[in-house]
């Protein structure tokens, strides 16, 4: 038996991480891939717990290895899924969960077609500015600069199968919950 692969992505600072905790606390049967990334941990972040934090060089080499499933670059850092990190658990029978930026899904759609898709929207535009400025982990330029991006990201939100509007945690998690529960 083979698990089931959830992709979840939206723009930055829309909450994937806060529904994706919750939905583990409620589904602890689902794991979440540590994705890599080349930008510097934030206080409090662990290598191999939160993200596999790698320098350009050693990115390069993985992707010239074939070692991602997917990877992307965001606001001037890379990131990506490694192959280790999916096929393993999913020959297992583990169902995993992806927390991904867009043009990561949109590759994952074209490798792994039967991965579920899921667009985690803001109510807002502005609700996206002022959840960017309160969680106070970039400097002003950062911000606008994910702003910008996220522009694009969420005129992509129609090439995703499933969207979870984030206006109130609750019912957002509620709907992500019936969607995994679902596939």
């Amino acid at each position: 038996m083979s698990g089931t692969v959830f992709v979840i992505t939206g723009p930055s600072g829309v909450g994937k991480g806060t529904l994706i905790r919750t939905l583990l606390e409620r589904m602890p049967e689902l794991e979440l891939a540590v994705s890599a990334t080349t930008r510097s941990p934030r206080p409090g972040e662990e290598h191999g717990v939160h993200y596999h934090f790698l320098d350009d060089v050693e990115f390069d080499r993985r992707v010239i290895e074939g070692d991602f499933v997917e990877h992307a670059e965001y606001s001037g850092r890379r990131y990506g899924t490694l192959r280790s990190e999916l096929e393993k658990r999913i020959a297992e029978g583990h169902s995993v969960v992806l927390e991904i930026e867009v043009q990561g899904a949109r590759q994952i759609a074209q490798t792994m077609p039967d991965a579920v898709r899921i667009f985690i929207a803001p109510p807002s535009e502005e609700t996206l500015r002022l959840r960017l400025v309160g969680r106070g982990t970039d400097d002003m330029d950062q911000i606008e600069r994910r702003l910008e991006v996220a522009k694009a990201e969420l005129a992509a939100q129609d090439e995703f199968a499933h969207i979870v509007h984030n206006d109130r945690l609750d019912e957002a998690v509620g709907e992500l919950e019936r969607i995994v529960r679902g596939a």
